[in-house]
């Protein structure tokens, strides 16, 4: 009990003197705030495009593209192999026998982002007639569905919002073609709304293409997944790969958010590192003014242990103070805001930046990290300090 009596005196009286030491103080509160906005706004971005490739997708449709390939605009399959895909066990079929599924062919479209003109490469995805059976998700929200046989597009809503040119009645013109804004979709904030859509037998032949690029089959249930699987990857006619359209999209952001974590934590942990260098220079300085304290208290008896806790919370506070202020910084300015970068190894993929209330607690343990190395060493320095020594430097 003695020892605790000691180390709360001890540190009363360091909290207490902390207005003397504003100036000094601020070092750490700010530095440390710096470093947990820039981690958790640069994580905000991988946070919030996890979230939205997460949200794309249900457990009851699948995609199907050739053997091999990663991602969609690398694969290829014939109208022969499509023929053979709608046969396959676990297609769940309309009311009148057809087969609910999309043979879909993308390509890339320019267009320029309306903050600063930026060119970027935006998915123009083609779909085929039973789109709104097979995506109900899908809802116009302006203008109408796009004309098969014709060069009309639907464009989704954060498409729109970000990039010039896609309202409604403008020309959006290719190599070959020059394509109609018709309508305006939504679903729901999935990574969908990132895209143009299109009929994709009239995108095939504007692009003089003779395959389709993947094939999304919704099935009878979920629990028909490995009964579809197995039919189509043992047919000897079909070289094919199929995943849920979930996991697919899960797979497709795990990419890119590794680069933007990995570019997070080296930034992060580079500032770190001044912000320790900070908080070393300050805690240091803080022990000197207070060697008359310190003098006094071991003379009287307090130990060691007393004096090393006394910095190590003063320093656990004031870096706990930059943590919550640089947490509620990135909260209160990047939390919502939309941004778009390469996504699905190709185009643009628009997402909202997610600042998540396990993405502050992290800033704020990282925060706490900071503080304890920075004060750990003028931690050790004041208990060791030999109380001769102490009332010499008086």
């Amino acid at each position: 009990m003695k020892l605790f009596r000691q180390m709360f005196a001890v540190t009363a009286m360091n909290l207490r003197s902390l207005p003397q030491r504003a100036a000094t103080s601020l070092v750490i509160v700010i530095g440390i705030a710096g470093v947990v906005a820039v981690m958790t706004s640069v994580l905000a971005m991988s946070t919030g495009m996890v979230k939205t490739m997460n949200s794309t997708g249900r457990d009851d449709r699948v995609i199907v593209m050739r053997n091999g390939s990663t991602a969609e605009n690398s694969s290829a399959i014939s109208r022969d192999s499509l023929r053979l895909v709608m046969d396959a066990p676990g297609v769940k079929r309309d009311a009148e026998g057809k087969p609910i599924l999309s043979a879909e062919g993308l390509r890339l479209m320019t267009l320029y982002k309306k903050a600063d003109d930026t060119q970027v490469n935006v998915i123009l995805r083609g779909a085929g007639p039973q789109l709104l059976k097979l995506r109900p998700e899908i809802r116009i929200t302006a203008g109408r569905m796009f004309n098969p046989a014709v060069t009309e597009i639907i464009v989704g809503k954060s498409a729109a919002a970000q990039y010039k040119g896609l309202q409604l009645g403008d020309k959006v013109a290719t190599r070959r073609t020059t394509w109609t804004v018709v309508g305006t979709f939504e679903t729901g904030g999935d990574s969908h709304e990132s895209e143009l859509l299109t009929d994709a037998d009239t995108l095939m032949s504007a692009e003089q293409r003779g395959n389709y690029q993947s094939i999304l089959v919704m099935l009878e249930s979920p629990q028909a997944f490995q009964r579809f699987k197995d039919a189509v990857t043992s047919n000897p006619a079909l070289a094919m790969d199929v995943a849920r359209e979930r996991d697919y999209f899960q797979e497709a952001s795990k990419g890119i958010s590794k680069v933007i974590s990995f570019l997070a934590y080296v930034v992060g942990g580079i500032m770190a590192v001044g912000a320790v260098f900070g908080a070393l220079n300050t805690m240091y300085s803080a022990v000197s003014e207070r060697l008359r304290e310190i003098a006094t208290l071991r003379a009287l008896g307090f130990g060691a242990t007393a004096m090393v806790v006394s910095v190590l919370i003063e320093a656990l506070l004031l870096a706990g103070i930059g943590g919550v202020i640089g947490a509620l910084l990135a909260w209160l300015f990047f939390n919502g805001h939309t941004v778009s970068t390469g996504g699905q190894g190709m185009g643009q993929l628009v997402f909202d930046l997610s600042v998540s209330p396990q993405l502050m607690v992290f800033g704020i343990v990282w925060a706490a990290v900071i503080g304890l190395i920075g004060g750990l060493f003028p931690a050790i320095r004041a208990a060791r300090l030999p109380v001769a020594t102490a009332l010499r430097a008086i």
